[in-house]
């Protein structure tokens, strides 16, 4: 379990660091780091692939020279 963990942490930094090209791939990026950190937290997953998704179209929609 212990590995587990490390690998979803070392996926969620690397979900993280991309944000994409396109709003479609910005969400599919944020979802995937949104589902990462619930499966690490024990949380739902479908709120956290949600959560994430937004947040990272937000972020990018925000700071559009960031990403």
């Amino acid at each position: 379990m212990h590995t587990f963990r490390i690998c979803a942490l070392v996926g969620l930094l690397g979900a993280l660091g991309a944000c994409g090209d396109t709003t479609g791939e910005q969400a599919l990026y944020g979802a995937g780091a949104g589902v990462v950190g619930s499966a690490l937290l024990d949380g739902n997953l479908v709120a956290g692939a949600a959560v994430g998704a937004a947040a990272n179209v937000i972020y990018c929609a925000e700071n559009p020279s960031k990403c």
